[in-house]
């Protein structure tokens, strides 16, 4: 309505009488309120983005002067032309949504393009870092940028692919929380509330297109400033769901308010899409636990995993541990551990070393060829070979490598405490392991969750001050409680996709990890957000010059500065100033925190580009991001047009001349794990024609055809 009133507004301007009929049925029509939930759909919001090149027909809004504080001129003011000046490239605009027409010229860096989320955009990505420990799983993914135009985005990769969603908006407390057309929504504002629900029925309705309708689960997290309209919004986007409420213990001691009962609970709203259903566990979060003290954790579980050898991380190199660079001399034909050679010094070259006969030198190489290092001293390995706690893995034909295989002290404890039930040796001398057999009991999950574990202060803050030292996050979730929610719908979901579009500090993605650990799955996780200073420390960057787009504004901002070091730190083990983190993980999966986890990670920033661009190949290598997460996020991507006319990735190819169709054909039939063959021509004959000739379980899609429509006719509000 709101909208409306701004157009009213408009004629009334240009046509006195007409605007004064119009307002009339206007107030008619308002008065007759339907059943249901009713708020302003306000003006479609507006993002500015400080990193995106102005160009001609931008629209923009012109800066304060630097060193101010003030909000500035927050007209929208579209550029006619840009040019040079003396004192360096300028723009010529004219101001937008008036009658009479208003020009400047202005000073290209004193410009932040605008955004509004009523017009079309056409996104790309760039890489800005990646952590590689996982071997070949999927990546994890932290985009940053405005979660609407991401959720846009992923409109192309992502559509009905999502099996869980979780999220955890702004409160809407009336703090400096969250913004709304680049403005704090105060605790004052008349249109707080439905400015909120706007902001939120436009996202959800979007995260809709992305859930897998047949089965699929959104988990939604709030407090009582709006669960109540929450709510009735969820019933609204999602009839056909059903739709349970939980409340969650945060805080036994409560949070004292005045004139209010102590607090000690938020919620969490669960969205049952299609067949999904919650799985049954060994704990109900309430009253029964199969196992005291340990939440979720399934003694019946047969799997025990034994961990590669071979260090993972960008620190893993040689350079970094020369005393953890040693030869493992392997019996190739009895698939044994022969003996364990000495670290040889930096400077030596390792083909020098002689391999006793019958043998062949095992060395800590990464996949990219680079020396690494192994995990363990020569002296600990040997006691673990000893013991049966190592083996020798599978051979990797295609890269010419054994993988070498030992257990972890968490399972080591678990064996000796006889939670794990030693079975026998195998005739290469390793241990055959299995769960100590218990009868197995499962509950249904309770709609009240009370467990220690899923304290916000400790589970969340403090674990947060171990991971990232020195940087302030507030009011991050606890990792057990995100771990417990997102065990319920994708326990049996080892592949899941998990989508959090408020990822914060990025806890969603770390119990993901978890997960991944505890039954050996290859779940992924893609984290949206954006790269916003807290209010308080925007005063003083500003007063001291700064302005959102410098380099040491951006750093302070929570992807750069929270989300991605966080995500880094939990899988490398190391905090951002290079030490291991302090303390161990607790309840379902015990470890230290300075072993990180097997996963991998990459990190993103959105781009916004011109259809021209991309149809002519000018941005392939902001496109190309996009063409591998729709593939999975796994393996090699290709981030260059291919010289050969084609080429082929792990996971998808790629063709971007026709002619070469016959030897792309067969390169696709030939490979394995590839589900995806992109085929860029204007001629949908002859992308028919070569669809037609791939195998069935490839998805043919045409580029750039696929890009530009999806976001032309999905983009517009």
């Amino acid at each position: 309505m709101s909208r409306l009133t701004d157009l009213i507004a408009q004629t009334k301007a240009r046509d006195p009488q007409l605007g004064a009929d119009l307002e009339r049925e206007f107030k008619v029509l308002s008065s007759r309120l339907p059943f249901g939930l009713n708020f302003e759909r306000h003006s479609p919001e507006a993002v500015e983005l400080p990193q995106r090149p102005i160009r001609k027909g931008d629209k923009v809004r012109v800066l304060p002067e630097r060193g101010s504080t003030k909000k500035g001129d927050q007209r929208l003011w579209q550029v006619k032309a840009i040019h040079k000046a003396v004192s360096g490239k300028v723009a010529d605009l004219e101001l937008l949504g008036t009658i009479e027409a208003e020009t400047q010229t202005v000073a290209l860096d004193d410009l932040v393009v605008v955004a509004e989320f009523r017009d079309i955009i056409y996104p790309g990505l760039v890489s800005t870092g990646k952590v590689e420990r996982g071997g070949d799983k999927p990546f994890h993914t932290v985009i940053n940028g405005e979660n609407y135009h991401v959720l846009k985005a992923l409109t192309y990769t992502h559509r009905g692919k999502v099996d869980a969603i979780y999220i955890d908006p702004p409160y809407n407390t009336g703090a400096k929380d969250w913004k709304y057309n680049n403005d704090y929504v105060e605790g004052d504002d008349l249109y707080r509330h439905s400015k909120w629900l706007a902001m939120m029925e436009r996202r959800l309705l979007v995260a809709k297109e992305l859930l897998n309708p047949a089965d699929s689960v959104l988990i939604v997290t709030i407090d009582e400033k709006e669960y109540l309209r929450l709510g009735m919004l969820l019933e609204q986007v999602f009839p056909e769901a059903t739709i349970q409420m939980t409340t969650i213990v945060i805080n036994p001691l409560g949070q004292e308010r005045a004139q209010q009962l102590a607090r000690v609970e938020e919620y969490a709203f669960f969205c049952f899409l299609g067949s999904a259903s919650p799985s049954v566990m060994s704990d109900d979060l309430l009253n029964r636990s199969e196992i005291a003290g340990d939440q979720g954790l399934d003694s019946t579980d047969e799997k025990v995993r034994w961990e590669r050898l071979l260090r993972g991380g960008s620190d893993a190199s040689r350079q970094k541990s020369p005393d953890l660079f040693y030869p493992v001399f392997v019996d190739p034909n009895q698939h044994t551990v022969h003996s364990v050679g000495e670290p040889i010094a930096l400077g030596v070259l390792r083909e020098t070393v002689v391999a006793p006969k019958g043998t062949i030198a095992v060395w800590p190489l990464r996949t990219s060829g680079e020396e690494g290092r192994w995990r363990c001293s020569p002296a600990y390995y040997r006691q673990l070979l000893e013991k049966g706690y190592a083996k020798v893995g599978e051979y990797d034909k295609s890269n010419d490598r054994w993988s070498l295989l030992y257990l972890g002290k968490a399972q080591i404890r678990r064996i000796e405490s006889g939670e794990i039930k030693v079975l026998g040796r195998s005739e290469q001398g390793a241990l055959e392991l299995g769960r100590t057999a218990k009868i197995k009991q499962l509950f249904s999950v309770k709609t009240v969750w009370n467990r220690p574990s899923h304290r916000a202060g400790e589970y969340g803050t403090s674990m947060n001050r171990l991971l990232i030292p020195g940087r302030r996050f507030p009011y991050p979730k606890s990792l057990y409680a995100v771990e417990d929610a997102l065990r319920i719908i994708v326990a049996s979901k080892p592949n899941a996709v998990i989508l959090d579009f408020f990822s914060g500090s990025g806890t969603t993605a770390h119990a993901v990890m978890r997960l991944n650990r505890q039954d050996g799955g290859h779940r992924q996780c893609i984290s949206v957000t954006n790269n916003e200073v807290a209010a308080d420390e925007q005063k003083s960057l500003r007063e001291q010059g700064l302005r959102p787009g410098d380099a040491e504004w951006e750093k302070h901002g929570i992807c750069d500065f929270i989300t991605k070091p966080r995500v880094r730190a939990a899988i490398t083990g190391i905090t951002p100033d290079g030490e291991p983190i302090k303390g161990d993980y607790k309840f379902t999966d015990e470890f230290p925190m300075s072993e990180g986890f097997e996963e991998n990670a990459e990190f993103f920033t959105l781009t916004y580009e011109t259809p021209i661009s991309v149809s002519h190949n000018r941005a392939f290598a902001r496109i190309a991001p996009l063409l591998w997460l729709r593939a999975g996020s796994r393996g090699r991507r290709i981030d260059k047009i291919p010289s050969a006319g084609w080429a082929i990735a792990d996971a998808y190819g790629l063709m971007v001349d026709v002619d070469c169709a016959e030897p792309f054909v067969q390169a696709v039939t030939q490979s394995q794990g590839l589900t995806v063959a992109y085929i860029v021509t204007d001629d949908d004959r002859r992308f028919q024609s070569i669809a037609r000739r791939l195998p069935a379980h490839v998805e043919p899609v045409r580029l750039y055809e696929s890009y530009l429509t999806n976001f032309s006719f999905a983009n517009g509000e």
